[in-house]
C-alpha cells in the first residue's frame, strides 16, 4: 500500500497568491476538476518568481521547465468559491527547485489538496540546465 500524504496547514506555507474559481472548473461531478489543481500550482509559482523580479517570461535567458508535478487530494473544491494557494520551498538544487503547493478553500485551516511541482532552470536558447544565479537562490531560500 502506498504512503498518503499528510494533510498540511497553512503555516506550512510562506508565500501566497489568490484565484478564483470559474464556472467552467466544475465537471460533471460537481466540483473542480483534477486538471485545474495543476493550473493553479504553476500560476502560483510563477506568479512568485515574476513578483519577485526573477522570471521575464518573454527576454529571460533562465527559464522553468516542468518536470515533475504531483497532488493529493483531501476535500472537493467548487465553483464559486475562491481559493488560496500556498508555496514553499521543498529543495533547492543546483538547477533545480522542488516547491511545495497547498491549495485552501478560503479561511480554512488545512489543504484541500497538496503537492509538489519541480522545475529544472535552464538557457532559454540551449535548453541545457544552468546553475542558479545566486539573487534566485537568495530569493528562493527565503521560501524554505
Amino acid at each position: 500500500m502506498v504512503n498518503r500524504p499528510e494533510r498540511l496547514g497553512r503555516g506550512d506555507y510562506k508565500a501566497w497568491r489568490s484565484f478564483a474559481t470559474r464556472w467552467a472548473d466544475n465537471d460533471l461531478y460537481g466540483h473542480v476538476n483534477n486538471s485545474v489543481y495543476y493550473h493553479w500550482f504553476d500560476s502560483a509559482v510563477n506568479g512568485w518568481l515574476i513578483d519577485q523580479g526573477l522570471l521575464e517570461i518573454e527576454t529571460g535567458t533562465l527559464i522553468g521547465l516542468v518536470v515533475e508535478t504531483r497532488c493529493s487530494f483531501f476535500e472537493p473544491l467548487a465553483f464559486p468559491r475562491p481559493v488560496e494557494v500556498g508555496i514553499a520551498l521543498a529543495y533547492l538544487g543546483t538547477s533545480s527547485v522542488r516547491y511545495r503547493v497547498g491549495i485552501f478553500e478560503v479561511g480554512h485551516l488545512r489543504t484541500a489538496a497538496n503537492g509538489e511541482f519541480v522545475h529544472v532552470y535552464v538557457d532559454r536558447k540551449t535548453r541545457r540546465p544552468v546553475t542558479l544565479p545566486a539573487q534566485w537562490r537568495e530569493k528562493l531560500a527565503a521560501l524554505g
